[in-house]
């Protein structure tokens, strides 16, 4: 046989049965893997395989209160602020200062005018006296003081007037230094020197870091088993399976809208939810916004 009829009966048809082979034997193999590829169901809620449990998420709030932002009432440019962010602020220090000059020059004239006024009322209330007395040395009645009586009274209407002026300037020109409310952080800043704010601007917002809690949201479901101190467990990610001890404090009156976004892709976002408040029963190292997890005793448990 020649090497050409060799090839041409033997070697092809070899060659082409490893092919056949080849692609019948990587087809089974497809097949197998996708009869053995596990079916995955979507997440279901963690709450329904924890009889006597509901959990629910949320964020770190502040109480009410405790987290105030500061806005301004007047118009002017801030010329001071020594409120820098991250801060510690006490109840009435200083946290923005506005340019005031026409107020503070008005409330000094206000100021002289005030002095004007009370001296003048002391010279008519001296005079009164001498009426009385200086016909009494002379050896004469005393003078009726009637004909005294209407400057009297006209000299104590302009001294309360002035006085009631330097109040209305001093109340105004307070609203151009303004101070902390509370005792608290200075989470954020929204001006800086220079800038010239408008009534109504926001200016700092402070936050006192020692009340804080937890708003979580619970699905509608789950209702009928949350009550009043009920005891919780919060957790957050990025603490090592750390846990934090809790206690529901209050419960709201009105079903809203989910706010918070949930974690869990099995649970839905646009369900109805009834926010809880809870309150911690430990220091912890949680942070004002943080997202949360809460395990809540349900009252079909712990009653």
């Amino acid at each position: 046989m020649s090497p050409t009829m060799f090839v041409g009966r033997v070697v092809l048809p070899a060659i082409g049965l490893v092919v056949a082979v080849s692609m019948t034997w990587q087809s089974m193999r497809t097949i197998t893997a996708r009869n053995e590829v596990p079916t995955l169901h979507a997440p279901t809620n963690r709450a329904a395989h924890s009889p006597g449990r509901i959990i629910a998420e949320g964020r770190v709030v502040a109480y009410p209160g405790a987290e105030v932002t500061i806005g301004t009432e007047v118009l002017g440019t801030i010329i001071s602020m020594p409120a820098c962010e991250k801060g510690a602020v006490r109840k009435g220090d200083l946290l923005v200062e506005l340019r005031a000059d026409d107020v503070k020059a008005s409330l000094r004239e206000a100021h002289f005018r005030l002095i004007e006024a009370e001296t003048g009322l002391r010279l008519m209330r001296a005079r009164i006296q001498l009426d009385k007395i200086l016909p009494a040395l002379n050896g004469r009645t005393p003078q009726s003081a009637d004909n005294r009586l209407d400057e009297h009274a006209a000299a104590l209407a302009r001294r309360d007037a002035a006085k009631a002026a330097v109040d209305r300037l001093e109340a105004e020109a307070a609203k151009y230094r303004i101070a902390a409310p509370i005792d608290g952080v200075v989470t954020s800043r929204q001006v800086d020197p220079g800038e010239t704010v408008t009534p109504g601007s926001a200016l700092v917002t402070i936050v006192d870091l020692t009340r804080l809690r937890v708003q979580a949201e619970i699905d509608e479901f789950d209702i009928a088993g949350i009550a009043l101190s009920a005891r919780a467990t919060i957790t957050a990610e990025g603490y090592n399976g750390r846990h934090w001890q809790g206690q529901v404090e209050e419960i709201a009156d009105t079903v809203v809208a989910r706010q918070t976004r949930p974690e869990d892709p099995g649970r839905p976002a646009d369900t109805r939810v009834l926010r809880v408040q809870v309150a911690f029963r430990e220091s912890n190292p949680l942070k004002l916004g943080q997202h949360v997890e809460v395990d809540i005793a349900s009252e079909a448990r712990d009653p």
